[in-house]
């Protein structure tokens, strides 16, 4: 750990900008924005509902930047303090009184969060915080000084934590919560907003490259007419999708049966009361089943 040898430097441009991935398809909007993010080293704050592609968009630019990924993954109960450090009392305890290693060094039971990790790493690294939202709302609140001056103390040991390359940080979010003003100031901020129908065929793909046409078709008219659907809580998302898809393949399903039928529904919606509201307006639609 130890002291820093040096801070982030001053802002740059990656020599290899993001460009996307043979396995991620990103619009032109993300992709100049995740480039203004990194070359204003300004936190990344992705909005979008689920199975828009928030965290795969991090995975994505690690991969495109050669760079390795650290993830942080949000809980309700999760606190700014644990991306820092975590000071490990009940083991130190446990030591001075079993005799168990030097509780005197308190070195020895400081674990770095995964904030930390990026900041101590001596290579550039991307991190990705996920789901933000889902914190107490002082969350992102407290995670601003730290995400400004890419540094932090550590009262316990005297030492200081300075990023030695400024990690490319990405903030993805739900929108479950309403975050403070002052972290949407520090961010560059996109909505991925979901895929149309051109850019959903070019992810299907990817996933199935072999995929016949027809079925193709009559998966993704079926799948945008579910989505129309009023009053569903959980709307299909893309995984959805591509699973639906690899069940009717595996199952031999023609095209022609796929909006008649709508066979595997299930793979789709995954709540009973989806699946009720689907089939009524089906019903009414004259969609099959």
């Amino acid at each position: 750990m130890g002291e820093p040898e040096h801070g982030a430097g001053a802002p740059m441009i990656d020599e290899r900008p993001f460009e996307g991935t043979g396995s991620y398809i990103a619009s032109e909007d993300l992709i100049a924005t995740v480039n203004v993010a990194i070359a204003l080293e300004r936190p990344l704050l992705v909005r979008g509902e689920p199975g828009t592609g928030k965290t795969l968009l991090a995975e994505a630019v690690a991969e495109a930047l050669g760079l390795d990924l650290l993830v942080w993954a949000v809980k309700s109960s999760t606190t700014a303090q644990e991306g820092l450090y975590v000071y490990d009392t009940v083991q130190r305890l446990y030591d001075s009184q079993f005799g168990e290693g030097d509780p005197a060094d308190v070195a020895r039971y400081i674990r770095l969060g995964r904030l930390g990790e990026a900041f101590s790493r001596p290579e550039r690294t991307v991190l990705v915080i996920d789901e933000v939202d889902k914190a107490d709302l002082e969350f992102p609140n407290d995670l601003l000084w730290e995400l400004d001056r890419m540094s932090f103390h550590i009262p316990e040991t005297g030492t200081t934590v300075t990023a030695r390359e400024r990690p490319v940080v990405i903030i993805t979010s739900n929108a479950e919560k309403e975050l403070p003003d002052a972290f949407l100031r520090r961010c560059v901020f996109h909505y991925i907003s979901f895929p149309d129908e051109d850019q959903m065929a070019a992810i299907v793909r990817v996933h199935h490259p072999g995929l016949e046409d027809g079925l193709l078709r009559a998966a993704m008219e079926a799948f945008y007419l579910l989505r129309s659907v009023a009053g569903l809580a959980k709307p299909p998302s893309t995984s959805e999708l591509i699973d639906w898809i690899q069940a009717l393949v595996v199952a031999g399903v023609p095209h022609d049966r796929v909006l008649a039928e709508m066979p595997f529904l299930g793979v789709v919606l995954k709540t009973p009361q989806d699946l009720e509201v689907a089939e009524r307006a089906l019903t009414t639609r004259g969609g099959g089943r």
